[in-house]
């Protein structure tokens, strides 16, 4: 019979893609994870993870395994969260799901002060919407609607979507256009630019440029870096341009550290 244990390190590993990763997630040793996925291995009876250097990339096969089993395997952890909380009659647990840098914003800092226990979760908001009909999570904070008829949708907060550069980014010439509303310049201007963005999320990049010039954005960003946050401490002081929360930067802004480069993005404001 497979071990449970065995399916929540494989899930770990593909999770991670280490063995120490997995294990640091799992609070075990990694001579434990490498014990279940070989005993997965020999139980399944072909390999579910390519060693490439450092990383274990999924097998076909392995890819596989990983999405017959995610969605079980997630509904049992969500079962034991459950259990968990029947036992704690005084402390609810609620599960959150956000972007990080929503929460450093807006719940970081009251975390000890709430009446109940806390998970955080951040992801996609396209996963987090699926976790929320399933179940798995109890509230979400997201600028998009679900279309399940099982989600009640209440405004949180507001926010406004701004184009922002570093300080020494030379923006007098788009300016000029923005003047003479020259939108066929201003796109040509923009994308000589050097532009930051995130991994995981491109939305805020895509509705700007679709709402301004009434097409899809058909260039990646430069840079690459690990969240929102990341990109305002790599524009203070420095050239570039991305597409931001305006209470993201609104400290560098008023210290002098980025600038707002076109007012007009004010109009993709929307509630979350």
């Amino acid at each position: 019979m497979v071990n449970l244990e065995w399916y929540r390190s494989f899930k770990a590993i593909y999770k991670t893609g280490t063995l120490t990763g997995a294990a640091g997630s799992l609070f075990i040793s990694q001579p434990g994870v490498s014990l279940h996925l070989s005993s997965l291995e020999s139980y399944v009876g072909y390999k579910l993870f390519e060693r490439t250097g450092r990383k274990m990339l999924p097998t076909e096969k392995g890819k596989a395994l990983y999405n017959f089993i995610i969605e079980p395997l997630l509904k049992l952890e969500d079962a034991e969260k459950h259990f968990q909380k029947s036992t704690e009659k005084h402390t609810p647990t609620i599960s959150i799901g956000m972007c990080f840098e929503t929460f450093q914003i807006t719940l970081e800092q009251y975390i000890s002060s709430l009446p109940f226990n806390v998970i955080i979760r951040f992801g996609e908001y396209p996963e987090m919407l699926d976790q929320l009909d399933k179940g798995i999570l109890d509230l979400i904070i997201t600028p998009q609607r679900g279309s399940s008829p099982n989600i009640e949708h209440e405004a949180f907060s507001s926010e406004t979507i701004v184009l922002v550069g570093g300080i020494d980014t030379d923006d007098e010439p788009f300016k000029s256009l923005v003047k003479m509303k020259d939108l066929a310049e201003m796109e040509i201007w923009l994308k000589k630019q050097k532009w930051y963005g995130t991994a995981g999320d491109m939305e805020h990049l895509l509705r700007f440029w679709q709402l301004n010039f009434g097409k899809h954005a058909d260039f990646r960003p430069n840079y690459i870096v690990p969240n929102l946050n990341s990109i305002v401490r790599c524009l203070s002081g420095g050239k570039g341009l991305a597409i931001i929360p305006d209470f993201l930067c609104k400290n560098e802004v008023e210290e002098g550290k980025i600038k707002v480069i076109w007012d007009q993005a004010e109009f993709l404001g929307e509630k979350k």
